[in-house]
């Protein structure tokens, strides 16, 4: 009996490469934290690359396609957050993979395989030069996504109808409270100090909230670079939004395990290296007040992460998060220290987290 899905793809390739081009064979690629699933699809045809992605869309889904908290907007969209996306991103001169074809009411997407090499399997065993110039890569290829995207900014573009405003921060915090803390496994936590966590909470949201915007594609990190002919493409971005700059970086150098590599004499570097790249690209940029809201948005981005790395394990099944929660609590409690507006947060926290002691 012929699996349906592999029917529907085989006639797909055919259509997209010509009569003469067949799938071969079809296997699929480990899970990330969406409900997306993907598969490797090997051709045989002259003329057609040797293989491709099949991005196989949840079952029944309805638009749109983006993250539960992000998936509000003003007027429903027309198309897919994913391919809205793509075409702007495309536009603008952000690598990202080639779209061959798409058929959302048959739920696949096809795109260029870009291999399996992300930016982090790239750097390991490097040098810390050889690391350093692999992330100015990265940087250079998110100021062309945050200046040029910003700059020609099209409403018709989702990434333009939304932002991080304090809401949705509120919402990030909300999640670390009842996930990473409420209904953590033998969590035991008092109320007055939850309380006092909304506060502190609320003042960096309305901090955050307060900086001027630009684009951003909101999970640009090591996991989402992939490395292609030695220069990096970008991947996942249906989730872009109007947010402060640093916030992409941060998400870029404090992510999962990045400290393995990025020690912070490394981060400061990479930190310096954006600040003079924008500056060079025509932004004004107080490198002192950048740093400040750069160590803010990592530390607003870190404790949403725990909270979901709780969720994905708990609600979802993913356990092989739950790995990541101890090096991004151990890098909030540093940021914690180094950054005066949050600092108060840490003593909060210590009883909770083992690996912040």
């Amino acid at each position: 009996m012929i699996d349906p899905l592999q029917q529907l793809i085989g006639e797909k390739i055919s259509l997209i490469f010509g009569a003469g081009t067949t799938l071969t064979s079809l296997a699929a690629l480990a899970g990330d934290a969406s409900s997306r699933r993907y598969y490797r699809a090997q051709l045989s045809g002259a003329g057609a690359p040797a293989t491709v992605i099949i991005m196989d869309l949840p079952a029944g889904s309805a638009l749109p396609l983006s993250s539960e908290e992000l998936a509000v907007f003003k007027e429903v969209p027309k198309e897919l957050p994913f391919l809205n996306l793509h075409r702007f991103l495309s536009r603008i001169g952000v690598h990202v993979p080639k779209l061959y074809g798409h058929w959302e009411n048959q739920g696949i997407i096809m795109l260029e395989d870009l291999g399996d090499i992300a930016l982090w399997d790239r750097v390991q065993n490097l040098p810390d030069e050889e690391i350093i110039a692999w992330y100015r890569k990265a940087i250079d290829e998110l100021l062309r996504l945050q200046i040029v995207g910003t700059a020609q900014r099209d409403d018709a573009c989702i990434a333009f109808q939304q932002r991080f405003d304090f809401k949705l921060y509120m919402w990030e915090f909300e999640h670390f409270i009842e996930w990473g803390l409420e209904k953590r496994p033998g969590a035991k936590i008092d109320g007055t100090v939850i309380d006092e966590l909304r506060k502190w909470f609320s003042a960096i949201s309305e901090i955050l909230q307060n900086q001027l915007p630009c684009l951003n594609h909101r999970d640009y990190h090591s996991w989402n670079l992939m490395v292609r002919n030695e220069s990096l493409r970008v991947i996942d971005f249906q989730d872009a939004l109007l947010a402060p700059p640093q916030y992409d970086l941060a998400s870029l150098l404090n992510d999962r395990i990045t400290d393995e590599l990025i020690t912070p004499p490394i981060e400061q570097r990479l930190v310096h290296y954006y600040i003079d790249a924008s500056r060079a690209l025509g932004r004004t940029v107080d490198a002192d007040a950048f740093i400040e809201i750069y160590r803010l948005s990592a530390i607003q981005r870190d404790l949403k992460v725990v909270g979901r790395f709780y969720y994905l394990d708990l609600v979802k099944g993913k356990a092989g998060y739950r790995q990541f929660i101890a090096p991004t609590v151990r890098r909030l409690a540093r940021n914690f220290a180094n950054t005066p507006q949050a600092r108060p947060i840490l003593p909060l926290l210590l009883a909770q987290f083992e690996a912040m002691q």
